[in-house]
């Protein structure tokens, strides 16, 4: 029998019994479907967070390790280098007479001028006379006084004379009188000797003589004693007759200078008080200018004061022509982080100088052979302690010493080396970070 020919089983056979299992409690799911994590939305999303956090963690690294980040286009660099080394300060000047006398009243009175301010007026020529009636009433009053001191001690010299004198001729008579007591001695001793006379007589001889011995020895002293009180008693006038003497020749003088004149040859540059107005005495008149003698009165910053003294040179330099000064005067003050000072010209100055024209002043302090210095910038000065040395695109930070300061470098004393790389630039901002990145 053929494989064709066999036929299934009909309806009425016996089906085979099942076997029963857990197959009716399990779920068909599609075959298709994909895990969330083998997803590529998932993947993207994972790798771009996996970059983020490298690169903020690279970042955070850096961040720490530069502590800052500086552009470089914000920072001026300056190398260190060994040289000659000149210390100066420039100062701005301006040009001052340096001699302008303000001439000022000697007593009260009434000012009247002979010149305007702009006059050119010599030395020696009348500028203002003062009227002044109690200075002249009170010269006449102790002229008059002195001169009656002048005829009392005439009178008191004649005085004194006559006394003298007096005394002069009482102590004569007393030696007078002791020569003739002294040869009656002398006779009676005689006598005495022979015996001729009594003893009484002799004896009373001898006393008289002795009296009149002593009277000229006292009229002698007394002579003596009156002739110093006198001449005591006249230097004490003649003192006082002095003293008013010098009291009148200081009224004089100042009567005189009721008329005031110019003390130098210039130019008269104020008049201090309106004409035929009534001044007290010290008051300011009239202000002279010799502008033959000018000099530079300048302004240097605190800094560079210290180490100027007098006697430095300066270089001035005016309309472009410079010309050699000295410094003659640094004042001890401060004002605005400022300092005052004075030059003069060494040799002729200028012609056609003109006052308050302005001029540059360059003080020179001093030369140093063979030391290390850098440009100064505006941030660097001997106070400055800390600096950022440039390695590469790093910045650090380094103590240093810093020396003599000039307009355009400074001397470094220790803590940098010939060569560096130093940012002289203003490093406020940089919060005194030990190490700085610099960007490009």
């Amino acid at each position: 029998m053929s494989i064709a020919n066999l036929k299934p089983p009909t309806s009425s056979s016996a089906a085979p019994t099942a076997i029963r299992n857990t197959a009716a409690q399990d779920i068909a799911r599609a075959t298709s479907q994909q895990a969330w994590y083998r997803r590529r939305s998932v993947q993207y999303l994972a790798g771009g967070l996996l970059a983020l956090t490298v690169i903020l963690t690279w970042l955070v690294r850096s961040w720490a390790h530069s502590g800052h980040v500086v552009s470089s286009q914000n920072l001026e660099i300056a190398s260190v280098t060994r040289g000659d080394f000149v210390q100066d300060a420039a100062a701005r000047g301006t040009i001052i007479a340096a001699v302008s006398p303000t001439l000022s009243s000697t007593a009260a009175g009434t000012v009247t001028y002979l010149v305007h301010a702009g006059d050119r007026v010599s030395k020696g020529e009348v500028l203002a006379r003062l009227a002044s009636p109690e200075l002249e009433n009170e010269y006449a009053r102790e002229n008059t006084t002195l001169a009656s001191m002048d005829a009392a001690l005439a009178q008191q010299r004649v005085e004194l004379q006559q006394q003298l004198l007096e005394n002069r001729q009482r102590a004569d008579l007393a030696a007078v009188t002791m020569s003739q007591q002294l040869r009656e001695l002398q006779r009676l001793q005689a006598a005495w000797a022979v015996h001729v006379i009594s003893e009484h007589e002799y004896e009373a001889a001898y006393d008289n003589y002795s009296s009149a011995r002593l009277s000229y020895e006292h009229a002698n002293q007394n002579a003596a004693l009156e002739r110093e009180r006198i001449m005591l008693e006249l230097r004490t006038r003649q003192l006082a007759r002095n003293a008013q003497s010098l009291l009148v020749d200081g009224l004089k003088e100042k009567l005189e200078a009721l008329t005031v004149r110019s003390p130098v040859n210039g130019m008269v540059a104020d008049l201090a008080q309106p004409d035929q107005s009534h001044v007290a005495s010290s008051m300011p008149l009239v202000t002279v200018v010799d502008l033959s003698a000018l000099a530079i009165q300048f302004q240097v910053a605190e800094s560079f004061a210290g180490g100027i003294t007098t006697g430095m040179p300066a270089q001035i330099t005016i309309d472009g022509q410079t010309v050699h000064g000295v410094v003659t005067q640094v004042s001890p003050d401060v004002r605005d982080g400022w300092v005052t000072g004075r030059a003069k010209f060494t040799g002729s100055q200028p012609v056609g100088l003109r006052q308050n024209e302005q001029a540059a002043v360059r003080i020179v302090m001093g030369e140093h052979k063979d030391v290390l210095k850098v440009e100064r910038g505006a941030f660097l000065d001997p106070s400055t302690r800390f600096v950022y040395v440039v390695h590469g695109g790093e910045a650090t930070r380094v103590p240093v010493e810093l020396g003599a300061a000039s307009v355009s470098e400074i001397e470094v004393l220790h803590g940098l080396n010939a060569g560096d790389r130093v940012v002289i630039s203003d490093t406020q901002d940089f919060n005194d970070a030990p190490q700085l990145r610099i960007s490009r």
